[in-house]
């Protein structure tokens, strides 16, 4: 029983995968972050950009 313990203990070959799994998860958290930052900006500018143009046109 203990061999078989230090085995499962000893046994790294997921190390890799689970660290890229947690670098992926953070990146996709900060890319998901800054899309919805820049996107209230672009919302911002898009209504001040309807709002001029139906104040310039001339019905």
């Amino acid at each position: 029983m203990n061999f078989f313990l230090k085995k499962i203990l000893k046994n790294q070959k997921g190390q890799g995968v689970m660290e890229y799994v947690i670098i992926s998860s953070l990146v996709g958290i900060v890319c998901i972050t800054a899309v919805k930052g820049f996107g209230e900006v672009v919302k911002a500018r898009i209504n001040d950009m309807k709002h001029s143009i139906v104040e310039n046109l001339k019905v």
